[in-house]
């Protein structure tokens, strides 16, 4: 006779297993592939995960502690102090304590860590990522990437709502600061005052078209 186990848990001990395992194979699997690209992707900066990863969230908090930063980035609060250290050595973050708040240590992007931000998305090439790579067919189907609602849900359960929150966040600040430019993730800042320079270079031309048509007439 199959037996469920406790009183929270209302599945049998097989489907749990079998469940449980599935997930970390697979879970093993993909992050596989992820780290790879991930590490591909920054090595060119001379990062490591951990350090792009504090970047990524220093970005979206415009100041978070660092108790924020091991929440937020699933490591522990040593790691995190740890490598924003290094940061902060390199000149990418500056710490810092609130008035209100001694016990707690800030971080906060220099301009040089948020210059560095913005080159790596801009560097980002999708052609060299094997996870879009293998979402590529779902999305030739469905016109969009899986929205994972699914995985996300069981996050939410394990991590709780404020990580789903600044989960949320991060991707939605991304969507609004930054665009796609003929293939590449741009700054929308920086794509302004590239069509602004674009601009007065095409009237600089026609200026410059208007005067040889008048030297020539006349």
């Amino acid at each position: 006779m199959d037996e469920s186990f406790g009183t929270a848990f209302r599945c049998k001990k097989e489907e749990a297993l079998l469940f449980s395992q599935r997930m970390a194979q697979l879970s093993k699997a993909l992050w596989k592939s992820i780290e790879k690209d991930w590490q591909q992707w920054i090595k060119p900066y001379n990062l490591n995960i951990n350090e792009h990863h504090i970047l990524w969230i220093a970005y979206q908090l415009k100041g978070a502690s660092i108790s924020e930063i091991a929440k937020f980035g699933v490591m522990h609060v040593s790691t995190a102090f740890n490598f924003s250290k290094k940061l902060e050595e390199r000149g990418f973050l500056k710490f810092s304590k609130k008035l209100n708040d001694k016990r707690n240590t800030y971080i906060e992007l220099t301009p040089k860590g948020e210059e560095t931000f913005h080159k790596l998305l801009e560097d980002y090439d999708p052609a060299r990522t094997g996870i879009v790579k293998g979402a590529q067919p779902l999305h030739d189907i469905y016109g969009k990437f899986p929205e994972i609602l699914e995985m996300m849900c069981i996050i939410r359960n394990i991590y709780g709502e404020d990580f789903m929150e600044i989960f949320e966040k991060s991707f939605s600040n991304i969507e609004k600061d930054f665009l796609n430019e003929r293939g590449k993730v741009t700054k929308r800042l920086r794509n302004l005052k590239t069509q602004l320079l674009r601009q007065q270079k095409k009237r600089l031309k026609q200026i410059k078209l208007f005067n040889d048509l008048y030297k020539f007439i006349h």
